[in-house]
């Protein structure tokens, strides 16, 4: 395959006819240590042939494999991970056999919550299965060399990485917070992208570090009851009110993604209010009452553990 045919591909402008796990062979090309982790070098990948079973089908398939591999290898509610013993289990060949299912699913008629739970479930799957691929793990995904670029699932004919499934899709092609747009005008994974951005899935999506959000699975029809507590349990424990001090400390992901939840810091924590406990609204609602008044409240953002979530 020639560097550009594999630019166009990697844009999603036409998708894999051929076998292959690394996109190109030449180290120089910035796709070269991209994996398509639901592709094995030996298999023939033909787009016309539209697979038996939709989306839905094999989204309920692969949560259900995904409940045993939560079950048997993720422990302290969500937040640690055995890789090593799941990627020796049954349950992982098994969820691993389905994924390469997902390359000629019709991904194009789902709504926007399945759309939504589907892509969290498969952000999260993906994580968790490119730890599993690597030889050796490492302290902290921030080791790996652009590891939200650098693993992908080919997914109904469209080659999505974690950065992909995340901003492009997830975020409705919000900006990344380095500031550039994931599918550029053009990209036919556009076409996935969710027409209005659900805040809370930054409560849901799990990247490997020990700072994020609780593993869970999600359906279509459990979605915004799961987010909510999903969100609700992140910020309880993650907010922290000092109303001496008049100083807030958040989650760094509310830095980061700041325009996702308001336009200032003070929108943000008024974003936050319904999702704490009752005590630190008490608090939080006092804080803001002072700011809009007078000022001199302060936000402080949490350092990121970055350590891997592993047993």
């Amino acid at each position: 395959m020639d560097l550009r045919t594999a630019e166009r591909r990697r844009r999603g402008e036409y998708v894999f006819t051929l076998p292959l796990q690394t996109i190109t062979d030449d180290p120089e090309h910035p796709l070269h240590d991209l994996t398509v982790l639901n592709v094995d070098e030996h298999d023939h990948i033909d787009i016309d042939v539209k697979s038996p079973i939709t989306a839905n089908e094999l989204s309920e398939k692969l949560n259900k494999t995904a409940l045993c591999l939560e079950s048997n290898f993720i422990v302290s509610s969500g937040r640690e991970v055995d890789y090593r013993a799941m990627s020796k289990s049954s349950d992982f060949e098994e969820y691993v056999r389905l994924a390469k299912q997902l390359v000629n699913i019709e991904i194009n008629s789902l709504n926007q919550n399945s759309i939504r739970a589907f892509f969290i479930n498969i952000y999260n799957c993906l994580t968790i299965h490119s730890l599993c691929s690597l030889p050796s793990l490492p302290k902290s995904v921030l080791d790996i060399k652009q590891f939200w670029d650098r693993f992908a699932y080919m997914i109904g004919g469209y080659l999505l990485t974690l950065d992909d499934i995340e901003h492009g899709i997830l975020r409705g092609n919000r900006p990344h917070p380095t500031g550039h747009t994931i599918f550029m005008q053009g990209d036919r994974r556009l076409s996935l992208s969710c027409s209005e951005l659900d805040p809370r899935i930054h409560f849901a999506l799990v990247c490997g570090a020990k700072s994020c959000p609780a593993i869970r699975i999600y359906n279509e029809n459990n979605i915004h009851r799961g987010l909510e507590e999903a969100t609700r349990n992140f910020c309880d424990e993650n907010v922290i009110v000092n109303m001496t001090t008049r100083k807030i400390w958040l989650s760094k992901i509310f830095d980061w993604y700041n325009i996702d939840f308001g336009k200032t810091p003070l929108d943000v924590v008024r974003w936050v209010l319904p999702y704490v406990c009752e005590d630190k609204r008490y608090g939080l609602e006092y804080l803001l009452d002072q700011w809009e008044e007078e000022g001199g409240v302060t936000v402080i953002y949490n350092n990121y553990d970055w350590s891997l979530n592993r047993m």
